[in-house]
């Protein structure tokens, strides 16, 4: 039977009147236009206003486009948090360029491959980082030989740095930024995108087990996250927000796009610390900042000198990047920190679901609340479909608690795909759903919670054991600060648990081995017997730039510490 063909009560057309592409580009012309004196970011000394921020991006988009950059052009960005970062989000796709936000913990060879596979026409550097630009180039060059065309090179100096890297770029003929963007027009006409499936970002995926993955956004996903984010987190007009975050990460998670729907201001952090969030929080009366928790658990455990507590006010954070252990979000609530607790990937925007908290929870143990907290919760509001699905049968898991599956999504805040990797394309969009490759179970209200990473997964004696959910016990124990759980070989079982832990100040010296005992008799007072740490390996952690722990490093180490041996008794 053929498909009925959809009609509409009308044959009214779309025209300039009343249709116009999804941009989050128009937030700015509205900030600029309703708070033009209102502070839009503050950098240490520098200060500039939304009128100045609106004047700064339309100079930039402006001489971009005045060398010929525009649609179809990547513009990379290698900087951490300062003004030219949140600029660039809005200059670049001004000029109908994409922005591609290079992660500064990369070496060489890998932001080599990334300026390479995304074409990047220019690269705008902060001062302290352009010895790995020019080393990223010198890679590139080699590789390419005669046919390589050199990026145009600006350097972002910063008053806060020492200016002798800003000195020596500029004797290599980069261009400053400041001078670059006193050659652009700050009353530049810049037009929104004809289309919003037009790109507007271009991230890459961290490529620990092979070439990074490049993840393509558009506009119109960027224009509802930027919205969704507010909304979600119950954001006032003009927020204070604390760049925690990089936004390299991600976008900043879209909130460069959302500070400028609810015309806030945002406090720029080079380098994150504890004592740096807590002196911003009563310097600048921050009311927002996102983090890792890991950062979460660095501001938990700082040293008394370094806190200032009791809170001056209410501090709203959002956590996400990987599962929070409820005894680190219980930490943050006794000290007066409200967590929201969301999940997603660079691949749906950034966080795109939200543990979105119920006014029945709050007469429950504050223990209780914790745990209902850290699940990942339910669907963004921009977020038009999320499920857990069998990964055999590719039907929705039963919302039992207990049946496990994969996370899915589908929506307008799903990225376009990745460039130029048709076969990946394929992977992760099969069956109509964008596949996460993370493991979760749905529970009665129909809160999701993560489990593993589909490759975190142990398997030992052919049961599968949780890394979260014995992180979170080990988390636990007085001695620990950090804890991640992988698997090492097993003489028996082929895998077992194995535990690296860094310690707690105070606790550095005590014996090791007993401390490993205790900490492994810890959890079999919690777990089955076989989800019990066979090992426990002591000293810090590696992390990424965003503060996620990085596994694939500890499970290589575990795999060189060989097999756990076959008990003799």
């Amino acid at each position: 039977m053929a498909a009925t063909k959809w009609r509409d009560i009308d044959d009214l057309p779309k025209i300039q009147a009343n249709y116009t592409a999804l941009t989050p580009l128009w937030f700015l012309d509205r900030a600029a236009a309703v708070h033009p004196t209102r502070k839009s970011v503050i950098h240490g000394s520098r200060e500039y206003t939304w009128r100045q921020t609106y004047e700064r991006c339309r100079r930039l988009a402006s001489t971009l486009a005045d060398r010929s950059i525009g649609p179809g052009s990547t513009v990379a960005i290698i900087a951490p948090n300062i003004p030219a970062m949140y600029e660039a989000h809005f200059g670049v796709p001004m000029c109908g360029a994409v922005l591609n936000c290079v992660n500064i913990r990369l070496n060489a060879p890998t932001i080599a491959f990334l300026l390479g596979h995304s074409q990047s026409a220019v690269i705008m550097v902060d001062q302290e980082f352009f010895t790995l630009a020019e080393d990223s180039l010198r890679v590139m060059e080699e590789k390419a030989g005669s046919s390589f065309k050199r990026p145009l090179l600006i350097v972002i100096g910063d008053h806060t740095c020492p200016p002798e890297s800003l000195n020596r770029a500029l004797s290599k003929g980069a261009i400053e930024y400041e001078d670059f963007l006193g050659t652009g027009d700050p009353n530049y006409e810049w037009q929104p995108p004809v289309d919003e499936w037009q790109s507007i970002a271009l991230g890459y995926t961290s490529g620990t087990t092979a070439s990074p993955k490049g993840v393509v956004l558009h506009h119109r996903g960027a224009y509802l996250m930027a919205m969704s984010n507010p909304l979600i987190w119950g954001m006032q007009e003009g927020p204070v927000y604390l760049w925690t975050l990089p936004m390299f990460h991600c976008n900043g998670w879209c909130f460069p796009w959302s500070l400028a729907v609810l015309s806030g201001t945002s406090i720029c952090l080079r380098q994150v610390t504890a004592k740096e969030v807590y002196s911003s929080i009563a310097k600048y009366k921050v009311t927002h900042f996102c983090a890792a928790p890991v950062v979460l658990n660095t501001i938990v455990n700082a040293p008394q000198e370094d806190t200032i507590l009791p809170l001056p006010h209410t501090v709203h954070v959002m956590t996400a990047g990987a599962a929070p252990p409820p005894s680190v979000l219980f930490s943050m609530s006794q000290k007066g920190f409200r967590v929201a607790h969301t999940y997603g990937l660079s691949e749906t925007y950034g966080p795109s679901t939200v543990c979105a908290w119920k006014p029945e929870w709050d007469s429950l143990p504050p223990e209780t609340q914790a745990k209902l907290n850290a699940r990942q919760g339910v669907r963004y509001t921009g977020m038009e479909q999320l499920d857990v699905i069998d990964t055999l049968t590719g039907k929705p898991v039963p919302a039992d608690g207990k049946t496990a599956g994969e996370i899915v999504f589908r929506g307008n805040m799903v990225m376009k795909g990745y460039l130029k990797n048709p076969e990946a394309n394929k992977e992760t969009f099969a069956g109509g759903w964008f596949h996460s490759g993370d493991i979760a179970v749905k529970h009665p209200d129909n809160y999701i919670e993560i489990k593993d990473r589909s490759k975190d997964i142990i398997i030992s004696g052919g049961e599968n054991i949780s890394s979260v959910e014995v992180e979170n016990v080990v988390y636990h124990h007085p001695a620990v600060l950090e804890a991640s759980v992988v698997a090492r070989p097993d003489e028996r079982w082929q895998e077992s648990p194995c535990a690296f832990v860094t310690l707690k100040s105070g606790y550095e010296k005590q014996d090791q081995n007993k401390l490993a005992q205790d900490i492994m008799r810890f959890c079999r007072e919690k777990l089955p017997a076989y989800w019990v740490p066979k090992s426990v390996v002591f000293g810090p952690l590696p992390k990424t730039a965003t503060g996620k722990i990085q596994k694939h490093i500890l499970r290589t180490k575990a795999k060189e510490m060989g097999p756990v041996p076959r008990s003799r008794l």
